[in-house]
């Protein structure tokens, strides 16, 4: 199961709701990543490829998906609760309900990345991890499909829809700075 770190990206910062959607086709992947290697070795040695499409999805998680997260909760959920407009109102609920998602999906990160950090380091993982493991990822893909699904058709529309080219640019450049990624766009 050959790994790829990340097809081209769709769109750039310039349009940061193009560059959220591409994030979630990445955690879609990433998570695939993760059950299916789980799923084959069921806690025993892992082949050379699965130690790697392990230890990337895992580092992706660790590293990149953070920052997705902040992309939401400190870029476009606060704009969109700052605005009066009626357009908004009806997804502002869903905002709160999704950072409570993020709130246990962080958790549940943490959980697999330590399992699955065991599992690299020691070459197996005990029957009970293994099962631990399979069932947080169970979880957490029945967690990001409803999310991502109420993010993209209810939430994302909106705020494409209210949000103006300043906020849009500066979106976009506190999303490039987060990545390390400095200049104006």
């Amino acid at each position: 199961m050959p790994v790829v770190i990340g097809a081209k990206p769709q769109a750039d910062f310039s349009n940061p709701i193009g560059v959220l959607h591409d994030c979630h086709r990445r955690i879609e992947r990433f998570l695939s990543v993760l059950i299916r290697v789980t799923e084959a070795a069921g806690g025993r040695a892992l082949n050379d490829e699965q130690r790697v499409a392990m230890n990337t999805a895992l580092r992706y998680f660790r590293e990149a998906a953070p920052k997705h997260t902040r992309d939401e909760e400190d870029s476009i959920f606060p704009r969109l609760r700052a605005m009066e407009r009626e357009e908004v109102k009806p997804v502002i609920g869903r905002v709160d309900a999704l950072e409570n998602d993020h709130s246990r999906l962080d958790a549940d990160h943490a959980e697999v990345d330590r399992l699955g950090q065991a599992w690299l380091d020691a070459g197996t993982l005990p029957q009970a991890d293994a099962a631990r493991l399979a069932e947080l990822l169970a979880g957490m893909a029945r967690i990001y499909e409803q999310h991502i699904a109420i993010e993209e058709r209810e939430v994302f529309p909106v705020a494409t829809m209210v949000l103006g080219e300043p906020d849009r640019k500066s979106i976009g450049n506190e999303m490039a700075k987060r990545r390390g990624l400095h200049g104006s766009l």
